[in-house]
């Protein structure tokens, strides 16, 4: 075997290792690492915050920034925050996403009929038409121009002996088809009717010949023609039915995947209603557990800034007036605590901003990607500086089709509080405490009436009366 042939063996091993290698999971230790680093985050920054910030206070240590009072009532604050946090945080690494490979079954994918493949020796197995009857196609790229005749030169007898070549074969062409037509005729007028009903569904048709003589001419092939009209623009959404079981099928989990369910390639599975993969949780937001992170970070915003204000502004205080030196560790705990606070601030925004329109994170990624793309079409329309014009042609958009994301959304129930509600539950303790269940299978979601059975959106005047 040559050197060329070991590499080209080596990069398709290569390559499929790698695909293996994505099939499955990752480690374990890798998944739930991060669990244990918040772990250790969060039980130091509770050391430091009770047992030397509050504590000083309490014991009235010459170290302490604020009097017994401020102390005690510090303290218990920072446990009633720290219960409902580690209470939400257990909750929610506890509680499956929902996988999908427990609610269906493998299947091989739908749409597709088996179909013998294998070689066969039987002429009549090929399809194509006989050479015989195939019509020659003129050159247009050099259109045969009317000129009057010229010398003989050996260039030009070159030249006539092709135009013989090409005429011969057109009149071969039309010898054997008129021959097919006369065994034809002769064959039907000596059979039956159910026969010469058959011959005329299997007689070849005759071949189309070109009439030379028709042929436009023009002095300059690479005239141009007439302009073209100009470009159409206008809202394209995806006409993709992602609802067919076709579309939803899992090619590593090998089952069709119910209505809003992804694969992750962190957890080698399919997750049911997959918004991400968080790795400070160990594994996915789905459909189960979504309802529990939102209160994990609900609580986890509160008591890092709790946490981040209490400890600065004593020692900004202090640091005024003659106070004792810094602890260190109580900056490093400032540091963490404003760190995570804007951190999970910022994730608790998105995650409300999609529960309020019922959609996942990947699912936003498409309503973000055809936003992107419609700003594209306006700035190709417009000057950059055309304002009014660009929104005057969003809102007549919006009017044919609806609000992308909102009339647009495919799992939209009519209003934010509608949505709210299928997340979070119908109880209020509900929206602040990691009690309850989830109103939902996981498997099944209502439709938005807006698109038809196979999941495409509908311009406004298809859509139901009622809507419109």
């Amino acid at each position: 075997m040559s050197q060329a042939d070991h590499k080209c063996c080596g990069v398709i091993e290569e390559a499929r290792a790698r695909r293996i290698q994505a099939s499955k999971p990752q480690p374990w230790i890798a998944r739930k690492f991060a669990v244990g680093l918040t772990i250790l985050i969060v039980g130091y920054s509770s050391y430091v915050y009770a047992a030397r910030f509050c504590r000083d206070m309490i014991v009235k240590s010459s170290s302490a920034l604020g009097n017994q009072a401020t102390g005690i009532a510090f303290l218990v604050v920072f446990g009633l925050l720290l219960f409902l946090m580690s209470w939400c945080y257990l909750m929610v690494i506890i509680t499956s996403p929902g996988h999908a490979r427990q609610y269906t079954q493998t299947t091989t994918r739908p749409g597709y009929d088996h179909i013998d493949r294998s070689p066969t020796l039987n002429s009549t197995d090929v399809l194509g038409t006989s050479y015989e009857l195939m019509s020659p196609t003129p050159n247009t790229f050099h259109p045969p121009t009317h000129e009057p005749a010229k010398k003989h030169h050996p260039q030009s007898s070159v030249g006539s002996g092709k135009s013989k070549t090409v005429a011969s074969q057109f009149s071969a062409a039309a010898s054997s088809v008129a021959k097919l037509e006369q065994s034809s005729h002769s064959h039907s007028s000596t059979r039956g009717p159910e026969e010469t009903r058959a011959t005329d569904v299997e007689a070849p048709e005759s071949p189309h010949i070109p009439d030379t003589t028709t042929l436009t001419t023009h002095a300059n092939p690479y005239q141009p023609g007439p302009p073209l009209a100009p470009p159409t623009f206008m809202r394209r959404p995806t006409t993709t039915p992602v609802l067919l079981p076709e579309y939803r099928y899992c090619n590593r989990c090998q089952i069709v995947k119910p209505s809003r369910a992804h694969h992750c390639r962190a957890c080698g599975t399919c997750i049911l209603k997959y918004d991400h993969h968080c790795p400070w949780i160990g594994q996915c937001v789905g459909a189960f557990n979504q309802k529990f992170f939102v209160n994990f970070l609900q609580w986890a915003t509160v008591f890092c800034f709790w946490t981040f204000s209490t400890l600065l502004s004593l020692n900004v205080k202090q640091r005024a007036s003659a106070a004792p030196d810094l602890d260190p560790q109580q900056i490093v705990v400032i540091a963490l605590a404003g760190f995570f606070g804007i951190f999970s601030s910022l994730i608790l925004s998105s995650q409300l901003h999609l529960v309020l329109l019922n959609q996942t994170t990947v699912e936003s990624l498409s309503y973000r990607s055809m936003r992107d793309r419609e700003q594209a079409l306006l700035s190709q329309m417009y000057k950059w500086y055309h304002f009014r014009a660009k929104r005057r042609t969003s809102k007549q958009w919006d009017s044919e089709w609806g609000r992308i994301g909102i009339e647009g959304n495919l799992w939209w129930l009519g209003s934010t509080r509608a949505n709210w509600v299928a997340v979070m539950g119908k109880n209020v303790w509900w929206w602040f405490l990691p009690i309850g269940r989830h109103l939902d299978d996981g498997l099944n979601y209502p439709m938005n009436p807006r698109f038809d059975s196979a999941g495409r959106w509908r311009k406004r005047k298809e859509w139901p009366s009622d809507l419109q």
